[in-house]
């Protein structure tokens, strides 16, 4: 990463709003500011929280990564075959679901 895409990581995490989501040039892939707590500070994190064809985000809070060792851990449990296995059992029998309309453009985070 650049020297500038730093710079705009420390901007956000210092003047970013509590729990704002920031868009990334990576569809489903968001910027995470979580606020401070009594045992920690503020930090950034990534969310994967899927798109519609809109653009739109299809859940209201998707997975929160904190960390390369967390990542490491959730790609291998969505790596694990009977996962694949479960989701497809899954659809089988959920309803299926409309398509949302998308709003505007945010502000994109370039990765």
């Amino acid at each position: 990463m650049t020297q500038e895409a730093n710079e705009r990581f420390r901007q956000f995490l210092t003047d970013g709003r509590n729990w704002e989501r920031k868009a990334t040039n990576i569809p489903g892939v968001f910027l995470f500011r979580l606020p401070a707590s009594k045992a920690r500070p503020a930090s950034l994190a990534i969310e994967i929280n899927p798109v519609d064809t809109y653009g739109s985000i299809t859940k209201k809070r998707g997975v929160v990564i904190r960390s390369a060792s967390e990542l490491d851990e959730i790609s291998r449990l969505l790596g694990h075959p009977k996962v694949g296995e479960l989701s497809k059992k899954i659809d089988e029998v959920n309803p299926k679901r409309e398509a949302t309309a998308g709003k505007g453009g945010p502000e994109i985070f370039e990765i």
